[in-house]
């Protein structure tokens, strides 16, 4: 067996197997008296395996007092109602103002040392102009547990995510399923619908749900949709309404093709959709099992007053 695979086993639920592979290039485990980098390495009957783990370092990152709306917290994760426009995690062109450093600053020492490295366990993320609830994790138990819900995407009934989303026209059925690949774009950041059997393609599936429609009955101006994730691409549900034809409004990167639809709308509400700064996403519901206790929770974000503002444009229509 592989030296990963079998101290990734032994030391389950607390260390992933990522981690264990990070200690083993780092040389924090010996293999019969002699220190091993090689995470491949194959064991034999009577081996003696000694693991050193170092304790963990501050990181580079800073704590930030930014405002955080807090829906829950316990010893072991904080649940919390994102804004627009805040980052997820530092990054390039974003090292400070993020969530990450918010975090930081409120949790201090609670948080864990996944990595070996003092930060809080962020196990999914939220695009900046997208709102709604996340969850972080405190602890290496709770980063692994909530790390492996994410990964499963509720097949196991645990995890459940639901967002609401204004978009353009109405999908011509009340519900459906988009099942279509995800891949680069033409750069970096951007995703496409791509085909299977590209290099990069990943497999996505959104589940919709036409809640509210605008406009005339024959052919809707806009529709409120709530979409449900059963995989969790980077995109995914504004790439998935682009491509059946029915982009988020306000979103930059995926409804530019849509911008003239603003123009036909009455006023104030033309103003509106002109002026909003981001796609009107919304992570509604985010409902888990308790890495500790092993309850079943749930939480709900309100609509931010932006959205709610734009939504009740619409409605007067």
């Amino acid at each position: 067996m592989r030296l990963d695979q079998w101290l990734s086993a032994k030391l389950a639920p607390d260390y992933s197997r990522s981690r264990v592979q990070a200690l083993i290039k780092g040389g924090a485990v010996r293999l019969d008296d002699q220190v091993v980098l090689d995470q491949k390495r194959k064991l034999w009957t009577g081996a003696e395996v000694v693991l050193n783990v170092p304790p963990a370092q501050d990181g580079e990152l800073k704590g930030e007092d930014i405002p955080l709306d807090v829906l829950f917290e316990d010893e072991h994760l904080i649940v919390i109602n994102k804004p627009a426009g805040l980052v997820v995690h530092p990054g390039a062109g974003n090292w400070t103002g993020t969530l990450v450093n918010a975090l930081i600053h409120r949790c201090g020492e609670s948080l864990s040392g996944i990595g070996g490295v003092k930060r809080p366990g962020i196990v999914h993320r939220l695009d900046k102009d997208t709102s709604g609830v996340m969850v972080a994790a405190k602890t290496d138990a709770a980063h692994r547990a909530l790390s492996d819900a994410f990964a499963d995407h509720g097949r196991s009934g645990d995890l459940e995510r639901a967002y609401l989303a204004l978009v353009w026209g109405a999908p011509a059925r009340a519900s459906g399923t988009i099942e279509a690949a995800l891949g680069r774009a033409s750069d970096r950041v951007r995703r496409a619908v791509v085909p299977e059997t590209r290099d990069d393609a990943r497999h996505a599936v959104t589940h919709y749900r036409v809640l509210e429609t605008f406009g005339a009955s024959a052919e809707p101006v806009a529709s409120v949709v709530e979409c449900t994730l059963e995989t969790g691409r980077t995109h995914q549900i504004r790439v998935h309404m682009a491509h059946i034809g029915h982009p988020v409004i306000g979103d930059p990167d995926y409804g530019g093709g849509f911008r003239t639809k603003a123009n036909r709308l009455p006023e104030p509400l033309r103003d509106q959709v002109v002026k909003l700064p981001r796609q009107a996403l919304h992570a509604r519901l985010l409902g888990f099992r308790h890495p500790a206790t092993g309850e079943q929770m749930a939480f709900k974000a309100e609509l931010p007053a932006d959205f709610a503002e734009l939504l009740q444009g619409f409605r007067a229509l």
